[in-house]
């Protein structure tokens, strides 16, 4: 087992991996398999903040084809007593128990505050959180239905696979994959997400940083003199994360050959 003395603690979130295409996402996996490497050896933990497959849904005993070199390297990392979590994002929230039994990741379904050298944490994937944005809560307490999730078990995994893929791959995500686009902006006092933190912050001033994926932009802004939110980016034109030395929160990119 690994000692988290001297450890940095890393975030990611929103790697979309399936779309647009099987030759973009291979592309993407490597690229993030190789940052996985470059950080092996000074990691005590790793924080997967949703997204990570684009469509994913497991049955009994059947999981979605592909991505077997990232979960090789997650498995791996584990093994080494890398501790590994998954927060479950909008396009991952049917993943179970295989990811948990299989390669040793904690899932956490609902947002958490976790604590690290004397820092407070408010983690989550982001999606559903903050004022507004009602139809998207109607259909996610749909996809969360659990007679929902019984009912799409009967389907085929291959007719349920391609129903999920067929959505995706129409999706503006998929747009953005396609074309490299990196001309999505925000106007961050108008995000839900820096609604909900600051009213979250006031609420609650002992926390030091609100981290969430699924705006697909980075984001390091103040929220007071004491607090920060930190918004991760994506891995389809951003390759961004963050990293938790014991004092400071930063974000950082990973570009390599992109």
């Amino acid at each position: 087992m690994i000692s988290s003395k001297n450890k940095n603690i890393y975030f990611a979130s929103d790697f979309h991996l399936g779309v647009p295409d099987y030759a973009h996402s291979l592309e993407r996996e490597h690229h993030l398999v190789a940052w996985l490497d470059s950080i092996t050896d000074d990691v005590s933990e790793l924080f997967l903040m949703g997204d990570v497959f684009d469509f994913w849904f497991e049955y009994k005993t059947v999981v979605p084809k592909g991505y077997v070199r990232l979960l090789g390297k997650l498995a791996a990392m584990a093994d080494s007593g890398i501790r590994i979590h998954l927060f479950k994002g909008n396009h991952d929230l049917w993943a179970f128990n295989y990811l948990e039994k299989e390669i040793g990741i904690q899932l956490h379904r609902k947002p958490e505050i976790l604590e690290f050298s004397g820092k407070k944490f408010f983690l989550a994937h982001g999606d559903g959180l903050g004022p507004g944005d009602n139809g998207y809560k109607f259909i996610k307490s749909i996809f969360e239905n659990r007679f929902n999730q019984f009912l799409f078990k009967w389907l085929h995994p291959d007719i349920g696979f391609q129903m999920g893929l067929f959505f995706s791959r129409r999706s503006r995500i998929a747009n953005i994959a396609r074309e490299r686009r990196a001309d999505y902006k925000l106007e961050i006092e108008k995000e839900m997400l820096y609604t909900f933190s600051k009213e979250t912050s006031e609420q609650n001033p002992t926390i030091d940083y609100f981290v969430f994926g699924h705006r697909h932009v980075p984001v390091d802004v103040a929220l007071s003199d004491k607090t920060r939110l930190i918004l991760l980016g994506d891995w389809i034109t951003n390759f961004t994360y963050a990293k938790f030395d014991g004092n400071q929160l930063l974000l950082e990119s990973f570009l390599g050959s992109f």
